[in-house]
């Protein structure tokens, strides 16, 4: 008997060194597992591209629900000898990094970016994003990950550089990137456009204002916008206001004097909210603007890029918008303006979740990805499209999952998916920032822009959008700038599946890998970073990034709030790894939690699961100490009671496998936990203990090689869900022909 099973098991003194000892025999690496015959050149491939972690911070629970489900996907299809590639890398962030180094520069030293200028201060925040990966590449590891290290990528390194310069510059040339001035999401603090998924919509009481518009009554949380509303807009099935015709003028006293008002119908507007009647500010809401747009109105600028409201304000012109209110609404009552005011609004207000300014829609001369203009098809590889066809961006995510061709778990989150492609707008993807891709366009001193994106020329050509780095124009050798903005970082991470594994180049990896397997992550960041993989493959090579997208939920704490500091309801995995071991944090958030569901987390959950590891480890003691004395590759004759025990766990080796290919992790998970402790431990052994004492020769043997069979099978089934004690015991196992490393035995056949 091994004296180290003399001992409980201890993750805290056991973990790093089985990482070490996994690392060390380069079986993360498909290419080593060929070379040593656990996969065959020939066999399947797998792939998982590991969804990059933000450069700002530690991992959370979601980060570690993320991990374990990845890990056992590919822990499961590497044991079934597929070659399999689980390619990790992080993520530069650039709104959330750059945010985050200017506070700490200006609270370590009382500076900003521009006390340092752009070079240097791009060092510090490098310096910052290295540091930042270094220790969550640490906390991969601490959760049991086993990624491929020697393909580790990072979204703003050399060969995804090229790539994101590579894409800009096909779409560009499809007419696919314009310049534009369309409305976006504007921070006033960091001056700078924000994704859309950067924006948190924040509860708050306000005071929402009902004021007299001429004949009408209109209501708003935001007077201060109101000074160039002159168009006043209706349902066109509105029976209140059938006396109204589209384009009719009205005259009518505002908020500086009288103005000449225009009736637009238009069947945006909600007939049962308010009375059915608003006015619109085309500047700072993007619902006004896609009125404006469709009929051609005028869109004047109210509020200024630094929150002040400009000359059309009159006395209020230069204020901050937050002053002027009570000022503007004062002025309003002494007019007779206001109607009615309710202090019990609850409204949301848009935030910029990396900066925490308070987002004011501005239409700005942008890079923006059109979504509806047609383009052709690279391949024949999408379902249902034939190479060289039409088809817009938003038909093409439509119609990935519309045929099956990516399958999304759970499907209830497909008519979410759809109706989010149904609402897509253009894409804005530059933003004001120094961290991130360089917009690789150049202009020449003579060049002129005109604002129509179809009508962009020079007198010595076009922007000059290039590839690779140039220094003077190559229609006139004149001097050149290029482009100051950045690219949205949702740009570079639409690449991911691809551009990690070498393309634009033809590298064996791109041939082998892509299309990836599965993409793994949070549902609530399927139409943000999911579809915009979809969309950058489809256009960039004619085929999809993954064939299945499995969404996790949200992990909130027990009672089912949200995680949350301010609250202190946070678990950190690390903390609950460095107390309980990496396996019982796995377990903790598998069990029990379906694709798609929130999980309800506690401590005393990760806890429990820590008995299941130690429950492991003593079953390991006693078979060890029950079959010292047998040949365990001789297999004898059984009894009836272990044959039927062995046909069982053939069963149970079959649903076990079907779960897992139908991504049923959690059924898998709590199937092998009750079958190991409530009917292997508790069961079989007790039953078998008997034998072991009283049996004769023939019975004590069947009994020895029954309990061996079941245990080195459900070690191997247990594996990919707690793969430090398996492994642990495994490589005390001094018995049969088995691998040295359990991570690379073949999966359990019946």
């Amino acid at each position: 008997m091994n004296p180290k099973f003399l001992k409980p098991y201890s993750p805290q003194d056991t973990e790093d060194n089985i990482y070490k000892r996994w690392e060390e025999s380069g079986f993360f690496n498909p290419d080593i597992c060929i070379e040593k015959g656990i996969a065959k050149k020939n066999a399947m491939p797998y792939s998982i591209a590991l969804p990059p972690p933000n450069v700002t911070g530690t991992l959370h629970m979601g980060h570690a629900a993320m991990l374990a489900i990845q890990d056992i996907l590919i822990r499961f299809n590497r044991m079934r000898g597929k070659k399999t590639l689980w390619l990790p890398g992080t993520d530069h962030a650039a709104i959330a990094t750059q945010s985050k180094v200017e506070d700490l520069l200006y609270k370590r030293e009382k500076k900003t970016r521009h006390d340092l200028g752009r070079a240097l201060f791009l060092k510090r925040v490098e310096q910052f994003a290295e540091e930042s990966r270094n220790t969550i590449k640490t906390q991969v590891k601490k959760m049991g990950s086993s990624v491929d290290w020697s393909r580790e990528a990072f979204t703003l390194d050399g060969k995804r550089s090229l790539a994101v310069r590579t894409a800009f510059k096909q779409m560009y040339d499809e007419e696919l990137i314009y310049r534009g001035a369309r409305i976006v999401n504007w921070d006033p603090k960091m001056q700078t456009t924000v994704s859309d998924d950067e924006v948190e919509r924040k509860e708050e009481k306000g005071i929402f204002y009902y004021l007299k518009y001429g004949p009408f009554t209109i209501g708003t949380a935001r007077p201060e916008t109101k000074f160039g509303d002159k168009y006043v807009v209706m349902h066109p099935d509105d029976k209140r206001y059938k006396q109204y015709k589209h384009g009719q003028n009205i005259e009518l006293e505002w908020i500086n004097g009288p103005i000449t008002a225009t009736i637009i119908k238009d069947d945006a507007v909600d007939m049962e909210f308010g009375t059915g009647v608003m006015t619109i500010t085309p500047s700072h809401d993007i619902l006004d603007f896609e009125i404006a747009e469709r009929y051609d109105l005028d869109k004047e600028q109210i509020i200024d890029y630094f929150g002040k409201l400009l000359p059309i304000a009159g006395e209020f012109e230069g204020m901050h918008i937050k002053k002027a209110r009570p000022l503007i609404v004062e002025k309003l009552k002494e007019k007779g303006l206001v109607k009615k005011i309710d202090e019990n609004y609850t409204h949301n207000l848009a935030i910029n979740s990396r900066g925490g300014g308070l987002i004011e829609p501005q239409i700005k001369e942008q890079w923006f990805v059109d979504v509806n203009k047609p383009f052709r098809v690279k391949s024949s590889d999408i379902s249902g499209i034939k190479k060289g066809e039409k088809i817009t961006l938003k038909k093409l995510l439509k119609n990935v999952v519309k045929s099956n061709q990516i399958e999304i778990i759970p499907p209830k989150f497909e008519k979410t998916y759809f109706h989010w492609i149904d609402d897509l707008r253009d894409w804005c993807i530059s933003r004001q920032i120094w961290y991130g891709h360089r917009i690789p366009v150049w202009y020449c001193e003579n060049l002129k822009i005109r604002n129509n994106k179809s009508e962009i020329r020079s007198e010595c050509g076009y922007p000059i959008v290039s590839v690779e780095n140039i220094t003077s124009c190559p229609y006139c050798s004149g001097t050149i700038q290029q482009d100051p903005d950045t690219l949205d970082t949702w740009f570079s991470s639409g690449l991911w599946t691809f551009s990690t594994l070498g393309w634009p180049l033809e590298t064996d990896d791109f041939k082998t890998y892509h299309p990836t397997n599965v993409l793994e992550t949070g549902y609530d960041i399927l139409f943000f970073w999911v579809a915009r993989m979809i969309l950058m493959s489809g256009f960039l090579l004619g085929d999809i990034p993954f064939k299945h997208i499995y969404l996790h939920g949200l992990v909130r704490d027990e009672k089912g709030q949200k995680m949350s500091k301010s609250i202190g309801n946070v678990i950190d995995p690390l903390d609950m790894i460095k107390k309980y071991g990496a396996d019982a944090t796995r377990l903790s958030l598998i069990i029990g939690t379906a694709p798609g569901n929130d999980l309800k987390l506690s401590e005393d959950k990760v806890r429990g699961y820590k008995y299941f590891a130690n429950k492991v480890w003593n079953v390991a003691r006693f078979v060890l100490s029950n079959i010292e004395d047998i040949d365990v590759n001789v297999k004898p004759k059984l009894r009836e009671q272990d044959k039927k025990i062995c046909k069982e766990l053939n069963g149970l080796v079959v649903e076990i496998t079907d779960y897992l290919e139908n991504f049923k992790l959690y059924l898998a998970a709590d199937k092998l936990y009750h079958y190991f402790w409530h009917t292997f431990a508790d069961v079989i052994i007790e039953e078998s203990k008997k034998i072991l004492t009283e049996g004769d020769e023939e019975e004590r043997r069947s009994v020895q090689w029954t309990l061996f069979y079941v245990f080195t099978t459900s070690l191997k089934l247990l594996h990919p869900f707690v793969p430090f004690v398996t492994e642990e015991i495994w490589s005390h196992l001094a018995r049969g022909n088995h691998q040295k490393l359990l991570m690379v035995e073949s999966w359990p056949s019946p």
